[in-house]
């Protein structure tokens, strides 16, 4: 499926714009943009697309996605067919890609957020819990104008970075350009694997490039990455496989070894294993008609 870039316009040159939706179903297609986007919905459910994640929502979805980071909301059939008389209600908060980018690089009072914002490269969904615990939060934005909603907005950022009620959505490869680690000799075998996941990986070939023994590697890996080497490649190749599905200008066949996938069917458990989908279904998901 094309992908859109979308461009957002900000009335008057405002830092924060703030949608209430309420329309028969989502209408918008498989889109970026640059700025983030926080989506709230009140009612409605369908499929949630965002990068590689393709899941169910409802009421109560609360979704906050990261610049540039591809996605779609689609409603259930029931609500196209319905001739109006089911609705979707949502809220989106859109804000730059370099909001508070000064206080996030130079006060320590902006940490929490700034790491928010970088989780949300992969896209953070947020427990139902917690999304009703902060509605009056995520409302308020709205309600406000000027200054008082960017206070506002601040606020709500400020509760959903100290919650650990998330989930990340986007698979590692979605991840590549924000895995920054300290460590030199991790540094090095993360270079390696970002270039040549798509090759055959040696777990004696990594191991000797962060100058260990291979058992001492393995312990090492999982230590630092939280995974082990196999499922950290796998993550990366089946993220790679998901946006070739998506584009749909290679048969399934060839994009299983254009991934690093030495057969078929092991792609293809590997796939469903790691999306919940066959790679024919995940595919056919993207084609149907299209959301927000």
């Amino acid at each position: 499926m094309k992908i859109m870039h979308e461009h957002i316009d900000f009335p008057g040159r405002s830092a924060v714009k703030v949608k209430y939706c309420d329309r028969p179903h989502f209408t918008y297609p498989w889109h970026f943009h640059p700025e983030f986007e926080i989506l709230y919905l009140t009612e409605g459910s369908g499929t949630r697309f965002v990068a590689d994640s393709i899941e169910e929502f409802g009421p109560g979805d609360l979704v906050l996605v990261g610049s540039s980071l591809p996605h779609f909301w689609r409603s259930d059939e029931k609500y196209l067919n319905s001739g109006g008389k089911l609705r979707v209600k949502y809220m989106v908060i859109q804000f730059p890609s370099d909001f508070l980018k000064p206080e996030i690089e130079n006060y320590p009072e902006y940490q929490l957020i700034g790491d928010l914002l970088k989780r949300s490269a992969r896209g953070v969904s947020f427990h139902k819990n917690f999304a009703a615990q902060i509605s009056s939060k995520i409302l308020k934005v709205g309600k406000t104008s000027g200054f008082d909603r960017i206070i506002s907005l601040q606020k709500l950022l400020q509760e959903m970075a100290k919650t650990s009620e998330y989930r990340l959505l986007a698979g590692e490869l979605y991840q590549k350009e924000d895995q920054t680690f300290v460590n030199y000799r991790l540094t090095k075998v993360m270079q390696y694997l970002n270039t040549n996941y798509q090759q055959k990986i040696e777990l004696e070939t990594v191991a000797e490039i962060a100058n260990l023994h291979p058992a001492a590697f393995c312990r090492f890996f999982k230590e630092k990455s939280g995974k082990s080497l196999s499922e950290y490649v796998n993550d990366m190749r089946i993220g790679y496989a998901c946006r070739l599905i998506t584009e749909g200008r290679m048969s399934i066949s060839q994009i299983s070894y254009e991934s690093g996938f030495n057969n078929l069917s092991n792609f293809n458990r590997t796939f469903k294993k790691h999306t919940g989908f066959t790679p024919t279904s995940y595919f056919q998901e993207f084609q149907r008609q299209p959301g927000s």
